[in-house]
């Protein structure tokens, strides 16, 4: 039998998690995949997966050898890669997932360059405020604006994710500025409906952290709306300066409770950590990373 292969397809199923899901992955059938990994337990001497008509789960000796498999795959594709370094070029097609806002406002501009300086590379762009989970959905880099704690996943900090509370001067003028997070309690808050804990926003300042509840009239899953009415007035808003910035510098909007800040979060690009980097992946998160830094140009304001 071929055990790398038979290794490879066994690590396929234990990923999806089932026999079904890995047959769609891999363009194989179902029978193909569960005759090859009966092979590869049979040439073990042992059973690696419990199977019943509704789920798999992996036996003791299974998830070791896994975890093992996990590695040596990984460790082929390096040596592969390796032995062909001198030739590897950015080529093929980049399956690349980001938010809404970040890839209208700064990846539409950046992606034009990168395909001129990379004439090989092909971009698949999926833009989307909800969460991608980025093995399951096949995608090669995703960039994820959050507080990471995932560790199945390697990331790559690109840039800092500053968020401000703000609101336009007419609205400022027509309701007050509040002073502290309670004066929150009596505004109208324009919210993101993907937060962690919808209908309250937390604060760092000189008491440690606080949380306190809001309400409003707009709710939305989409940032540029958000910052759209809270232009027009209609009240208070929490967004990263990647899409407020400009608008703060043109005093568009006003920054309001400066000296209480939300939980810290920041732009990474994430991808699986059983996949060693192509030249493709690696040239574009290098690429983002030269380009954004520490001090990226939104924070001009």
């Amino acid at each position: 039998m071929d055990k790398l292969n038979g290794m490879h397809l066994f690590v396929e199923v234990v990923n999806q998690g089932s026999f079904t899901l890995a047959a769609e992955r891999t363009g194989l059938s179902r029978a193909q995949i569960s005759k090859s990994v009966m092979q590869l337990e049979s040439f073990l001497g042992t059973r690696l997966l419990n199977r019943t008509t509704r789920k798999i789960s992996l036996t003791e000796t299974g998830q070791l050898y896994f975890e093992r498999c996990v590695v040596i795959l990984q460790e082929v594709e390096e040596a592969e890669a390796v032995a062909s370094e001198m030739t590897n070029v950015p080529s093929g097609n980049l399956l690349l997932a980001a938010p809404t806002s970040f890839g209208v406002l700064h990846l539409q501009e950046l992606i034009p360059q990168f395909v001129k300086k990379y004439p090989n590379v092909q971009i698949t762009l999926s833009l989307s405020d909800r969460f991608i989970d980025v093995v399951a959905e096949g995608f090669d880099l995703v960039i994820r604006i959050a507080e990471l704690t995932d560790s199945s996943l390697i990331s790559r900090h690109i840039a800092p994710c500053k968020r401000v509370f703000c609101a336009s001067p007419e609205y400022l003028n027509n309701f007050g500025t509040p002073q502290v997070p309670h004066d929150l309690s009596i505004h109208r808050c324009l919210t993101y409906s993907n937060e962690l804990k919808p209908g309250a926003w937390d604060f760092h300042g000189s008491k440690g952290v606080e949380s306190v509840k809001i309400n409003g009239p707009i709710c939305s899953d989409n940032g540029d709306v958000l910052r759209s009415c809270a232009i027009a007035g209609l009240g208070i808003t929490l967004l990263p300066t990647f899409i407020v910035g400009s608008d703060l510098k043109a005093g568009r909007l006003q920054q309001v409770l400066i000296d209480y800040c939300p939980p810290e979060i920041a732009i990474y690009v994430v991808f699986p950590s059983r996949k060693f980097l192509s030249a493709k992946v690696r040239s574009f998160i290098e690429y983002l990373a030269d380009h954004f830094g520490d001090k990226p140009k939104w924070d001009n304001y």
